[in-house]
């Protein structure tokens, strides 16, 4: 899994996403802001990857507390990466992460793509959740896999207390063994 990329833009796509040279590969990524970076910037950029059966999409954001509430966003029933993308779009995290706490059911429903039913949805399934986001205090492509691998996102959570190793395998390794002795 791809889980950040650090390189030059080098064109922007008609469909929004940008392509992203690192050592000679271009990425093509969709990002979550609302004005890409220029041709020839350099970025760092925190990757969603999601894959499928004929594609590897790309979801690109400023950093991996942003790609914690996208994250966090397609739990919710009814929401997928186009639409959790256009919500990153449409306002900041913090703000999306305020007005979910806030119950504004109204506001969330004013992102593109989101009725009123969905929004109302995105409230009563994050209210609460997005406080303390897991990805913010556990490293991403941990917390992600912990998720795939079943463990709730309260579990994940408790793992925030850690002192996590800098290698992404050592440090699911020492996710798991963890959650195994509880």
């Amino acid at each position: 899994m791809i889980g950040a990329l650090r390189g030059e833009v080098v064109a922007h796509l008609p469909t929004g996403a940008v392509v992203v040279d690192v050592g000679g590969v271009g990425y093509e990524v969709q990002l979550a802001a609302p004005a890409p970076p220029e041709v020839g910037e350099e970025v760092d950029i925190a990757i969603y990857t999601v894959v499928r059966d004929d594609q590897i999409l790309l979801y690109g954001f400023a950093d991996f507390e942003e790609r914690g509430v996208f994250t966090q966003l397609l739990a919710t029933p009814g929401v997928g990466p186009s639409t959790a993308l256009a919500a990153l779009r449409t306002m900041t995290a913090t703000a999306l992460r305020a007005a979910i706490e806030a119950g504004d059911d109204r506001l969330v429903a004013s992102i593109p793509g989101i009725g009123p039913k969905t929004a109302a949805r995105i409230v009563l399934e994050l209210r609460g959740k997005l406080a303390e986001s897991p990805v913010a205090s556990v490293p991403p492509a941990v917390a992600e896999a912990l998720r795939h691998l079943g463990y709730a996102s309260s579990e994940v959570r408790e793992l925030g207390t850690l002192t996590w190793p800098a290698d992404e395998s050592q440090a699911l390794r020492l996710a798991l063994r963890t959650l195994g002795h509880r």
